[in-house]
């Protein structure tokens, strides 16, 4: 008995001395794999994530929220919204008729229509054509897990794992390792592997594509997949296919952690699936009919085009970006929603002032697809042209571009190249400024975010609402928007906006559904001193905080725009 004991004994040790020297060969950190405690099924096959952040910006984080405020929000960040928001294009339809069609429809896998007891209207008053779905979880899935038999599993990507919690299926792309001898129809585990940091600053998983998995602890992140099991699903093609074929559902999941129903292709034009805030976005600038307004970074398009439908589609929305594919995308959701007062350019948010008096506007065309085409009207209004955008092609699977690896490359199209815009020339100016994006959820990964990444992404904002400042007429409105939790985008933002211009001022905001924002300063132990609010303007502010309000990580700030001096 005593020899079978030392014997096992050593084959344990070599197996933890092996992957030991795994760890080290391939230069991907040990830190959180010092000692491995044994663990039973029921704390192996479940959803327990735990964020991991830079000790600084944790250290950070505390100091603005507190330790215990903190902590929540970092365990809300993990896991998806209760319930899916679809915002009504009530210029083609009503929210009544939505619901119905919505009830009637099948979704998901299981051929299960949606519960009537889980799809009511927004209560918030002005917002009865927001449509609430909510859904279930977290739910205690059995893997059949049994000593002598391994459970067959795959382990997918963390961008679609975070896909598949929000309602996705498995695409191909998104797979990066599974079990052998796996078939088509097998139920099969689903977990998630977390990239680790990397000597030189990368983050990586170090998992080759196409691995083959043991249900040994000798597999790739055995250990640091320990409560990241999503759910299980039942393979549509065999591990041969999957690692073959380059796109398609590998796995449909049939017990999730989280059961969201996937809107993907489900009344295209009539509903918009957008996060609350992001609608909210569009009430508080108020848009008129008449009016011009520009989004200065439009896609993916949700915002553009709920400030269009709020203006009854009268007046000019002008929809800017600076990647080619995704003023694409802003030109096809316009066409799907039936929207004709959007107008879109290609333009980087930093250069958005014309230094020109001349036509703003190059019109370039990838000639290499004839899936879409636009029709150019010469028709010049203020340092604009107008188009009329005639777009055949539907927008890509959303989930299995979020399944994937790649950007969405969108071939063909006619986008014009601006130059900038006259200073003064809109009534409504929203910066919904690219940010650490720090508040979305679900999130299963923070630590690749530093505190010099978090001041350099401040610097960049600042850039872009100067630009915003100069191109709102004296009497018009700015709305600033992020999806960060980060006060450094978003209180120290408002500060140095009303700070640096003195004709700002803060603006309340209707429908108000946020907090407050944060009010005081923060001084880290290097020296920096970053400035928030100041008593009284933390009102005027919208905050959405992940762990109170069931929202993604939110912020909205509105100016006046007061008489400029010359």
């Amino acid at each position: 008995m005593q020899l079978r004991t030392i014997a096992a004994n050593c084959r344990s040790t070599q197996t933890l001395i092996s992957r030991r020297l795994q760890q080290l060969q391939s230069g991907y950190s040990t830190q959180n794999s010092e000692s491995y405690p044994l663990m039973d099924s029921s704390e192996r096959y479940c959803y327990n994530p735990t964020l991991h952040w830079n000790p600084q910006v944790e250290e950070y984080f505390i100091k603005a929220y507190g330790a215990d405020h903190f902590s929540r929000i970092s365990n809300a960040l993990t896991r998806p919204s209760s319930y899916s928001c679809l915002r009504v294009n009530i210029l083609k339809t009503t929210t009544d008729a939505v619901i119905e069609k919505l009830l009637s429809i099948q979704h998901g896998t299981d051929g299960k229509g949606i519960n009537n007891n889980l799809i009511h209207k927004c209560p918030i008053p002005g917002l009865d054509y927001v449509v609430f779905v909510r859904g279930t979880g977290p739910h205690e899935i059995d893997y059949a897990y049994a000593p002598e038999q391994p459970v067959k599993e795959v382990i997918v990507s963390r961008k679609c794992a975070e896909a598949v919690l929000r309602g996705a299926q498995v695409y191909v792309p998104g797979v990066l390792a599974c079990s052998a001898h796996v078939e088509e129809g097998d139920s099969v585990a689903v977990s998630v592997a977390i990239e680790q940091h990397v000597p030189g600053g990368k983050w990586g998983t170090g998992i080759t594509r196409g691995i083959v998995l043991q249900g040994l602890e000798t597999d790739p992140q055995y250990f640091q997949r320990k409560g990241l099991y999503i759910g299980q699903g039942t393979t549509m093609m065999s591990r041969a296919g999957i690692f073959r074929v380059l796109q398609g559902v590998a796995i449909s999941m049939s017990n999730r952690v989280f059961n969201l129903p996937s809107f993907n292709n489900v009344l295209e034009g009539d509903i918009f699936l957008q996060n609350l805030p992001s609608i909210i976005v569009a009430h508080a600038l108020d848009p008129q009919k008449g009016e011009r307004i520009l989004d200065m970074c439009a896609a993916p398009g949700g915002k553009t085009t709920a400030i269009a439908m709020l203006m009854r589609d009268e007046g000019e929305v002008v929809a800017a970006d600076r990647s080619h594919n995704k003023v694409i995308d802003v030109q096809n959701l316009a066409a799907e929603m039936g929207l004709k007062s959007i107008v879109t350019c290609k333009l980087d948010a930093v250069k958005s002032v014309a230094t020109e008096k001349v036509s703003d506007i190059d019109v370039t065309e990838d000639t290499s697809s004839s899936k879409s085409c636009s029709i150019v009207k010469e028709k010049l209004n203020g340092n604009m042209l107008h188009k009329e955008n005639v777009v055949s092609n539907r927008r890509k699977d959303k989930d299995s571009i979020k399944n994937g690896i790649g950007k969405n490359h969108v071939s063909g199209g006619r986008v014009e190249k601006s130059k900038g815009f006259a200073r003064n020339s809109f009534d409504r100016v929203l910066l919904d400024a690219p940010c650490s994006a720090l508040g979305l959820r679900p999130r299963l990964l923070a630590g690749e975010e530093t505190l010099e990444s978090l001041k350099s992404h401040k610097l960049y904002q600042r850039k872009m609402f100067d630009q915003a400042v100069q191109l709102v007429r004296p009497g018009g409105v700015l709305v600033y928007s992020t999806c960060t939790i980060n006060p450094g985008e978003n209180e120290a933002l408002v500060r140095y906006a009303l700070d640096t211009y003195k004709f700002l001022s803060l603006a309340p905001q209707h429908p108000r559904v946020g907090g407050p924002g944060l009010v005081g300063r923060c001084e880290l132990s290097d020296g920096y001193i970053e400035e928030w609010l100041r008593p009284g303007e933390e009102e005027l502010v919208q905050r959405f905080d992940p762990s109170t309000s069931d929202t993604i990580g939110f912020f909205i700030a509105k100016f006046n725009v007061g008489c400029k001096d010359t």
